[in-house]
């Protein structure tokens, strides 16, 4: 059921990521937690984690033989902002857009930004070697390869990514929850089925997020920003109340005049 929704956004995105502007984290690298210190170590290569880590490639690539995942696998593996907001607008119940809605774009472009830098660390430290570089055997998405080979395994940050995306999404919206959950969850696996990621990398990067993402809550500005998407949410799907609605159109002529006034102190 899932793959079927998940086929209904079709066409893989053309680049990683479009909106080139910097993004103003909440925290840096340096103030989220640290993996090395908390996290297990990727598996040995002589344990029974890492025989699974092998039993789960086999699947991956016994999971390539079903077109219709193995195209939302390679989907998936385009890594990037515009691509999560491509696959997870159809399960959030409403098209996310800079333009048409700000608020929702705002919080998930910084948001997911941030959760991001907590695998900076132990990729760096552990530079795990990744399962088609063990095997020497091809992804199903080669023009990653070169890139990969220089960037470490543990944990996945696509799957970081995708599992911090459903559960600021499914703030926003906790009605979808289970549908956004879902398409997180099937995110990870897509590292696995393209050959990119062991499942240890996938699970790790699924902790990793949640920690990450309980950090944010630590941040004044990401609640004040998660309250506008909420607000911006409800009108949008047409949830507000008249008061809330009209509370919200006051707040946006408040930014909307700030901004102008911003603009044109800029220019001068």
């Amino acid at each position: 059921m899932m793959i079927l929704a998940v086929m209904m956004t079709a066409g893989v995105c053309a680049q990683a990521q479009s909106d080139k502007s910097p993004v103003n984290a909440y925290f840096t690298t340096g103030e989220m937690p640290d993996m090395v210190k908390w996290c297990p170590a990727p598996p040995d290569t002589t344990s029974a984690q890492f025989a699974y880590d092998i039993t789960q490639y086999f699947w991956g690539k016994q999971m390539r033989q079903n077109k219709e995942r193995a195209d939302i696998a390679i989907r998936d593996a385009v890594y990037g902002l515009d691509c999560i907001i491509r696959e997870f607008s159809e399960p959030f119940g409403l098209k996310i857009s800079k333009e048409e809605t700000p608020e929702i774009y705002k919080v998930l472009r910084e948001g997911t930004a941030t959760c991001d830098s907590i695998c900076t660390l132990p990729k760096r430290y552990y530079m795990r070697k990744r399962p088609f570089m063990r095997f020497n055997e091809p992804t199903l998405y080669p023009a990653d390869e070169p890139n990969l080979k220089k960037n470490g395994s543990f944990p996945s940050g696509h799957t970081l990514l995708g599992w911090s995306s459903a559960l600021l999404l499914s703030e926003i919206n906790p009605d979808r929850a289970d549908t956004l959950l879902a398409r997180g969850l099937m995110y990870g696996e897509s590292r696995v089925i393209v050959g990119a990621h062991w499942q240890s990398d996938v699970d790790a990067a699924r902790l990793a997020a949640s920690a990450a993402y309980a950090r944010l809550h630590t941040s004044e500005r990401f609640l004040e920003q998660m309250r506008l998407a909420r607000e911006e949410f409800r009108v949008k799907t047409g949830l507000a109340t008249i008061i809330e609605m009209k509370a919200w159109q006051k707040e946006q002529k408040k930014r909307a005049k700030a901004a102008a006034k911003a603009a044109k102190a800029a220019a001068r």
